[in-house]
């Protein structure tokens, strides 16, 4: 397939409509079989439930070429297992997994157009998301659903080269005990935009949240899990009932064990620790790893020994190898990488 002539290496992370995205409704207790359109624009009931009560979930996934031509993508079934427990929190139909994974290939192999070449730095962002469609001014959940897949090709999330953040303790909280913070909810993200933009007025690149019943564990950030490298090269990862479950973040514990033979521990981890690690980093689709030099804790400077430059060394070695499977010129585990 001829590609579009894109700038790919110009792209930044940002939507460009792209020719086909998937559709399917769900009205008197089932899911219809779905259909490919070009029709990008919904259209709905002003009392959409939706649009009154944030009956929404989505997942955020990459489409990729391979060194050697072939387009694939990385772990839909995860993305899939992860929307079902996020559609069945907010009382939701569970779009059905092996529907969701057809559904994300059909999208992506009809605008396999817009897939950027390899070695362009880009990727196409895959999103798949559901919503109340029908009328509710009560407080219920919906009767009638719409799941839709659509693609957009983007560039590096970081343009010009990753640089390491500077993030700050937030003093807001992200999400409560027994909550939805496992979940990828749209209100979850929604309430995190005070918070994010507060903090880019303070000069700093993210929030670090807390856990809200006593403030004292390491959570995650609005948007993706905390990975941290201790000083004997040990790689942790924040333990919660309350974070979203990255897929991003499991493979590369699985990476660190499997394939560069490092301990990995999965436990609660505490602010007041925080300075005994080496490295920090972000962990998530977007930009597979974001490296932090910086924690701002109330006035209080915490900086990485890895500093202000460059990824650690430990966190450069888990990126390479990761984003090296998902690009092919390294061998994957069983079911990771699904050629389209």
């Amino acid at each position: 397939m001829e590609k579009k002539n894109i700038d790919w290496a110009g792209l930044g992370f940002g939507y460009i409509k792209t020719d086909y995205r998937f559709v399917s409704n769900y009205k008197n207790g089932a899911w219809d079989e779905g259909i490919l359109t070009q029709e990008a624009n919904v259209v709905m009931n002003e009392c959409a439930g939706v649009l009154q009560y944030a009956q929404t979930v989505f997942e955020g996934m990459k489409a990729y070429t391979t060194t050697d031509g072939r387009i694939v993508t990385f772990r839909p079934d995860l993305n899939a297992e992860r929307m079902e427990q996020s559609a069945a929190r907010l009382e939701m139909p569970v779009y059905p997994r092996d529907k969701f994974v057809e559904a994300v290939l059909k999208t992506v192999k009809a605008n396999g157009a817009y897939v950027p070449p390899y070695g362009s730095g880009a990727t196409l962002y895959v999103r798949p998301f559901m919503f109340g469609s029908d009328s509710v001014i009560g407080v219920k959940p919906s009767e009638e659903y719409q799941f839709r897949v659509f693609t957009t090709p983007v560039g590096p999330y970081f343009k010009g080269g990753v640089r390491p953040l500077t993030i700050r303790v937030c003093d807001f909280d992200r999400a409560a005990p027994r909550g939805t913070g496992h979940i990828k909810a749209g209100l979850n993200y929604a309430m995190s935009l005070h918070a994010i933009m507060d903090a880019h007025q303070q000069g700093y690149d993210e929030n670090m949240y807390l856990d809200a019943a006593t403030r004292t564990k390491v959570e995650e950030t609005g948007g993706a899990n905390f990975l941290f490298v201790t000083r004997d090269g040990k790689v942790v990862t924040p333990k919660s009932d309350s974070i979203l479950p990255s897929i991003t973040r499991r493979s590369l514990v699985q990476v660190a064990r499997e394939y560069l033979g490092l301990e990995a521990q999965e436990r609660e981890v505490y602010a007041k620790e925080l300075g005994e690690f080496a490295e920090c980093g972000l962990c998530g689709t977007a930009a597979v790893i974001s490296p932090v030099g910086k924690i701002v804790d109330h006035g209080k400077e915490i900086i990485f020994p890895s500093g202000m430059e460059q990824m650690g060394p430990v966190t450069k070695k888990l990126y390479d190898t990761l984003t090296g499977i998902q690009m092919g010129t390294i061998k994957a585990p069983e079911g990771w990488v699904v050629e389209i």
